[in-house]
């Protein structure tokens, strides 16, 4: 019984371990807004901070985050511990051969094992001379012994299902490994643009602050001149720090999101860097929901990775049906005793065991259930999982087209805003119109660059939570960005 026990065990760690894989990949299309839920905001930072400037792109983002994501790290230690899991499973096939070896002195009772008075007197007869005077019941000797033992299972059904199903949960692994590369790259990526994003703003800021001081400038010399009011002049300092105060504000997200992306690639948050890949801006080519979908049945490591668990536990479900199949195990040795004053002798053991259950059947079934439940759910979760790749595909694809016109509308206002602006300033600068409605223009196209800023950067993560639903974000992300 106790052979036949021993791949049971196994199997039941190997299937803990996979189970606990099973949690940790679970897919999230949409980034966890706390970094204290999301390790992918994490990274595992090597180098402290110079007083050099990086110079970094979207390329270099991304491989940096690749090699110090904590969230990345932490699925390829899983991967680790899984393969560890697989190797003991196949320890289950191998033999196990240990070699020992005891020196040491002992002492026997020979009447405790059996060779009393009564029966040594029987042998007495059989002896020269009888008993020898002095005789002791109580003998001493050396003992020095070594012993190589050999242990193996020649035939188990547990043995053999829980290997396969080891080999599914460390391909499963695997795939949870490569869906943790991909959601390093969508985190990354979608830092970096946001970065420049927040960028952008600052430079459309800092335009609107110099036409700010710029039409301060005027207003003070009109008024000087007589040929306007003192409340122009007022209207013209307002404007000018109110648009002071955006671009302060401006900065600091665009600080603190730099310090966002140096912490999920494995900067330092104190390394100074200049981000060198402006907003991307490129139509994507058209495709239909079936195109995508058979990309992402073809290429998404979720669904990979939950074809590979369904396998696992039918694996595992085949290994609890198959303990009522007897165990064969083979098992010997083969030593040396040497005994002090006696010599040396050869010995040695060869032991076949056939072992299989007789009555456990509440057990068996117990666990046959068990297991054929746990493949049923997850039988029902991969066939979810294709209705969602259906509907994310769908929505990755309006989100595309929609953050596609928004951007045309975007911009048509930032040219018309722009030559709105244009006018009111050779108006006012005609003296015929005071610069209320100069204001008004100018907080019209920073309202629009804002917006422009804003869609560029929608547009730019619809195409690329299109490419992580067809499963090629890692692959293509260049090809989606326009790059």
């Amino acid at each position: 019984m106790s052979v036949s026990r021993r791949p049971e065990l196994r199997l039941r760690r190997v299937f803990a371990a996979a189970t606990m894989m099973c949690a940790l990949g679970a897919w999230g299309q949409a980034p966890n807004p706390s970094s204290a839920t999301n390790p992918f905001y994490g990274s595992v930072t090597t180098h402290p901070a110079t007083n050099d400037i990086i110079q970094l792109s979207l390329d270099d983002a991304i491989h940096r985050g690749l090699e110090s994501n904590l969230g990345l790290k932490q699925a390829e230690y899983a991967e680790h511990s899984i393969h560890g899991q697989k190797l003991q499973a196949l320890q289950e096939f191998l033999p196990t051969i240990s070699l020992t070896g005891e020196s040491g002195f002992h002492q026997y009772n020979l009447a405790a094992l059996g060779f009393g008075p009564g029966t040594l007197a029987q042998f007495a007869q059989h002896l020269p001379g009888g008993v020898p005077p002095g005789f002791s019941f109580i003998t001493r000797a050396t003992v020095t012994q070594g012993q190589i033992h050999y242990n193996q299972i020649l035939f188990s059904g547990p043995v053999i299902a829980g290997w396969r199903a080891a080999g599914a949960a460390t391909r499963a692994a695997h795939f949870d490994t490569t869906r943790a590369r991909g959601e390093v790259v969508q985190q990354v990526a979608t830092a970096y643009l946001h970065a420049v994003a927040a960028a952008s703003e600052v430079d459309n800021a800092k335009a609107l602050e110099q036409a700010d001081q710029v039409a301060l400038h005027q207003a003070h010399e009109t008024h000087l001149a007589g040929t306007a009011s003192n409340l122009d002049e007022l209207r013209a300092r307002v404007q000018l720090q109110a648009q002071q105060q955006v671009l302060i504000a401006a900065q600091n997200d665009v600080d603190k999101y730099l310090i966002l992306l140096k912490r999920e690639i494995g900067l330092d948050p104190g390394q100074k860097i200049v981000l060198t890949d402006l907003a991307p801006y490129s139509d994507l080519a058209s495709q239909t929901p079936e195109e995508v979908r058979a990309s992402a049945l073809k290429n998404r490591q979720d669904y990979q990775h939950l074809q590979n668990t369904v396998e696992e536990l039918r694996a595992v479900h085949s290994a609890y049906r198959a303990q009522r199949l007897p165990t064969l195990s083979f098992s010997g040795n083969y030593g040396v005793t040497q005994v002090g004053g006696i010599g040396a002798h050869g010995t040695f053991m060869a032991v076949g065991t056939l072992s299989f259950p007789i009555f456990r059947e509440a057990r068996l079934r117990g666990d046959e259930e068990a297991s054929q439940a746990q493949l049923e759910a997850a039988n029902s979760q991969l066939e979810d999982l294709r209705g969602k790749i259906d509907q994310q595909a769908r929505s990755a694809l309006l989100d595309v087209d929609a953050t596609a016109r928004l951007v045309e509308v975007s911009r048509s206002n930032v040219e018309l805003a722009t030559r709105a602006l244009s006018d009111e300033t050779d108006r006012v600068n005609a003296g015929v119109d005071d610069n209320l409605a100069l204001v008004t223009a100018q907080a019209t196209l920073a309202q629009a660059q804002t917006n422009l800023v804003e869609s560029l950067y929608q547009y730019n993560l619809s195409k690329l939570a299109l490419a992580r639903a067809a499963g090629v974000l890692e692959q293509e992300y260049r090809v989606y960005l326009g790059r």
